[in-house]
């Protein structure tokens, strides 16, 4: 299971929220609505809707991000609970997720949990990475571990759905897509060379579980290597994201 170091992640992926800080215009939440953000992470978004007068709630399944989370923002309730069996008594106007629902591989589950969230003619709106989503990156990954007899697809954590298939996934379970797109968005690293470094201690733990810490580093070295002359520029690594985002009603 991933172990989230939140001080970390706030420090060095502090982009991860500031990127999704547009999706609350897609979102536009109005004082007096209730809202649920899956996923919270450390809180930063959740605490940009509630500046908009919502209630809100959030969730997530990390107990070190729901700690910081309520440490940053006390006067909002987090939870820490996992989306895919989470359920509620439909009392959201609506559901928001940014950079979490790739993490999630049960994702009838988890818009079966966004229903049960949901009063009726209640919005979800959300981002995650789509088809394609760091492709190079986890291309490097899949070469460097085949050298150590590693099967890199056996280890993938990540849901990375097309367009297609997310909305009739969406439509399936009862949503009308009001919204949806398929987008790169490359993505500068903080922190100069260590920016890649950052970005796979963290969101490639189950990749590099079992290897010896001597070995983790000489992993990220060789991916570094294979990745330098595409992805790091002017003394920045840029990460290859490609992100899909999504906005529906439920209407059944």
């Amino acid at each position: 299971m991933m172990r989230w170091q939140p001080q970390r992640y706030d420090d060095k992926l502090g982009f991860v929220s500031a990127m999704g800080a547009d999706l609350i215009e897609l979102l536009a939440p109005a004082p007096g609505e209730r809202v649920l953000d899956l996923g919270c992470g450390t809180g930063d978004l959740a605490h940009r809707i509630a500046q908009r007068g919502a209630e809100v709630v959030g969730i997530d399944i990390s107990p070190e991000m729901v700690a910081m989370a309520r440490s940053k923002y006390p006067h909002i309730r987090f939870e820490v609970a996992d989306v895919q069996d989470y359920r509620s008594d439909g009392s959201f106007d609506a559901v928001f997720s940014n950079a979490a629902l790739h993490w999630m591989r049960k994702p009838r589950q988890v818009l079966e949990s966004v229903r049960s969230a949901l009063r009726p003619g209640g919005r979800f709106v959300a981002e995650f990475g789509g088809k394609g989503n760091v492709h190079s990156i986890s291309r490097a990954l899949e070469v460097v571990l085949a050298r150590r007899g590693v099967d890199a697809h056996e280890r993938n954590p990540w849901y990375y759905p097309s367009l297609g298939e997310y909305a009739t996934l969406l439509e399936a379970a009862g949503f009308q897509v009001v919204y949806a797109s398929h987008f790169d968005r490359p993505t500068p690293l903080p922190d100069g060379d260590l920016g890649l470094d950052h970005w796979l201690e963290t969101f490639a733990q189950p990749f590099l579980l079992g290897l010896p810490p001597g070995e983790v580093a000489q992993v990220k070295a060789e991916i570094k290597d294979l990745l330098r002359p595409e992805l790091f520029r002017d003394g920045t690594w840029v990460a290859d994201y490609r992100r899909l985002r999504v906005a529906a009603v439920l209407v059944g």
